[in-house]
């Protein structure tokens, strides 16, 4: 299978172009941030220049395209809602177009399309997003559908390891902890996260069923971030009393949050006949990985000081 991934120096393209690119022939998109000793194909290009979505398919000729690219900074978004829907919306609604005929889309989304008031929500549920990043993605999945509804519309939130080392919140929550650092938790933010690895293979179980249409792709466990942050100190055998809680309305943040973002994948699993990730064993996996380097390996992938020429790297929600 050629699977082409786009937004492969983020958060979950890098890692999910590197596990599929086990058993599969792998493409990956980048902007600006070519990658050193990847184990994948590379193209190098921006997505938002005209003419650059149609001669990446022509180039890579894949089966499948996983749309891994957003501007997933949650604030950012709000500071600059027109870029915002170049991104999330309107580029995600060419790419359905370009791939017509050509190949099958996988568009990644975010839990964050609701608004948090209950939890536990199924692909029936209504969204209300409450901030711009939220509103674009969610228009991006109503734009890939209409296109094409034979695409899959991924929801996701994730943790794991990135190039930079800051892309997700456990990396955050891991580094500070090391160095003794006091964190805050949210006690009133709540996800279904799971390892980007683990998603990986749910993402490549559903391509393997030729699926279509929307999912919550997510672990199957719901903590606070507060508790998230809990579990990664008491697995490191580091101080839990760096951790403090905190309400998420009470730090200040320029877009609005939601409080419980718990989705129900018990669509997915009935559909793929597999269990969904527990979050311990995604923390233990995410450890094995630094224990045996992984963090250093996808470091030495490119210069750290070319972060800032990669704006719309990372799709979905990393949980931030």
């Amino acid at each position: 299978m050629r699977i082409l991934v786009t937004g492969a120096s983020g958060l979950l393209g890098v890692n999910l172009a590197s596990e599929a690119s086990r058993e599969h022939e792998v493409t990956g998109q980048v902007n600006a941030l070519p990658l050193q000793g990847a184990g994948f194909e590379q193209i190098t290009g921006d997505l938002m220049e005209d003419g650059a979505v149609e001669q990446m398919l022509d180039q890579a000729r894949p089966d499948w395209v996983i749309h891994c690219a957003a501007l997933a900074d949650v604030d950012a978004c709000e500071k600059e809602p027109d870029l915002a829907k170049q991104v999330n919306t309107l580029l995600p609604g060419r790419i359905a177009k370009a791939c017509a005929g050509r190949a099958k889309l996988v568009y990644i989304s975010t839990d964050a399309v609701f608004d948090g008031i209950r939890g536990g929500y199924t692909e029936e549920d209504i969204p209300n997003p409450l901030s711009i990043y939220a509103r674009t993605k969610l228009d991006g999945e109503e734009a890939v559908l209409k296109t094409d509804p034979a695409a899959i519309v991924a929801r996701i939130n994730i943790f794991g390891w990135s190039i930079f080392g800051k892309r997700s919140l456990a990396e955050w929550f891991f580094y500070n902890l090391q160095a003794g650092l006091p964190v805050k938790g949210f006690t009133d933010v709540f996800i279904t996260t799971q390892l980007t690895t683990d998603l990986a293979g749910m993402l490549l179980a559903m391509l393997a069923g030729n699926l279509s249409g929307l999912y919550h792709v997510v672990g199957a466990d719901c903590a606070s971030k507060y508790d998230f942050a809990l579990q990664i100190a008491r697995r490191m055998g580091m101080d839990g009393s760096l951790v403090s809680p905190v309400s998420v309305d009470a730090y200040g943040l320029k877009a609005a949050r939601s409080h419980n973002l718990c989705l129900d994948a018990t669509k997915l699993s009935r559909v793929i006949h597999k269990p969904l990730p527990q979050l311990s064993t995604g923390l233990d996996r995410f450890f094995e990985q630094y224990a045996r380097g992984y963090p250093q390996v996808l470091r030495k992938m490119v210069d750290n000081s070319m972060e800032n020429l990669n704006p719309y790297a990372q799709g979905g929600s990393s949980g931030n």
